[in-house]
């Protein structure tokens, strides 16, 4: 056999060979062969708080029942924009997924440009809990009702102050629609680093006011060290049946909730969402993960992924509508 001869035999061996290669070779993600390779899924926000935790849960249960590695990467900064730019920009190839809560939509009407666009960057997923915002306040305080705050905090303009996480979190745009919005009240807002320090500084009386979601606040309710007024939902908290919804209490339609839900890259591969709904939905109606989350203070909150996207579009009116009313400025 001469050189030219072999070099065509060869040619004519590597073409035939070629559809084993291809069918050898790693595959994109589909439903039946994801996970092939770890998962990270992204928190915006350091590790520690309640989002880390159920994170972690999430991470957990994904692993054991869909076989792969699912790990967390915590990337927090700039009211989760960082860690939610990140995900918006990582391949949509269903191996980084994205826990988001109602900061994904605020943020974008607090600073003058995000790195991400909230309805077309991502795909939802599913929501996986929900929890009431609380106003709750220092025992020093003389108030023991929303009717009572509201009339004390009239009587002194200026004098008092309310913590939040944060300039632009939920805590501060509710306070700033409860108080200076719907009654033209005047107290000053005292913004901290999170919903730690902005907690402590209420248990130690130099911010007695405190409006945050339910599960940073209700041990020390239960110990007494926080006086709780009232829930802002629409229903009453399991956690505490005895506590007056705001509509009860004082006022209707002024409903703040705290929402996780997991979140991906938009174009990431049809099959894996339904996927990953259909375990996160089954994950969330295991027992030990009821108990988990209860103990964390959250209701598992588990439905379509329309469902989920209705409510982020729901959260971007009201927040919007919000921010636009007390002219807050964009950082």
């Amino acid at each position: 056999m001469n050189a030219r001869t072999c070099r065509f035999t060869l040619a004519v061996l590597s073409l035939a060979l070629l559809p084993l290669a291809f069918n050898s070779a790693p595959r994109s993600a589909t439903a039946e062969s994801y996970p092939a390779r770890p998962v990270k899924i992204i928190l915006p926000y350091p590790p520690g708080g309640p989002g880390d935790a159920i994170a972690r849960i999430v991470a957990q249960k994904l692993s054991e029942r869909l076989g792969g590695q699912f790990y967390v990467e915590n990337l927090p900064g700039a009211g989760g924009t960082i860690g939610a730019g990140i995900a918006a920009n990582a391949p949509a190839d269903g191996y980084t997924l994205l826990l988001a809560n109602q900061d994904l939509v605020i943020q974008q009407f607090i600073k003058a440009k995000v790195p991400y666009d909230p309805f077309k960057s991502f795909a939802p997923v599913a929501q996986i809990v929900a929890a009431p915002e609380m106003i709750s306040v220092h025992p020093s305080l003389p108030a023991h009702s929303m009717k009572e705050l509201i009339a004390l905090l009239r009587a002194n303009p200026g004098k008092y102050s309310y913590a939040s996480p944060g300039f632009g979190t939920s805590p501060h745009l509710a306070c700033e629609w409860l108080f200076r919005l719907t009654y033209g009240l005047d107290v000053t807002h005292v913004p901290f680093q999170g919903g730690g320090p902005a907690v402590m500084s209420t248990l130690s009386g130099q911010t007695p006011i405190l409006h945050i979601v339910l599960p940073a606040v209700a041990a020390h309710i239960k110990d007494g060290k926080l006086r709780p007024l009232a829930v802002a939902s629409t229903k009453r908290s399991p956690f505490f049946p005895d506590l007056p919804t705001l509509e009860e209490a004082l006022l209707p339609g002024h409903e703040i909730g705290f929402w996780a839900g997991v979140m991906v890259p938009a174009g990431t591969p049809a099959g894996i969402v339904p996927r990953l709904h259909t375990e996160i939905a089954a994950m969330a109606a295991l027992p030990d993960v009821k108990e988990r989350l209860a103990t964390l203070g959250f209701d598992p909150a588990v439905d379509t992924p329309e469902a989920f996207a209705s409510l982020i579009a729901s959260q971007s009116e009201l927040w919007g509508k919000i921010v636009r009313e007390a002219n807050l400025k964009a950082e």
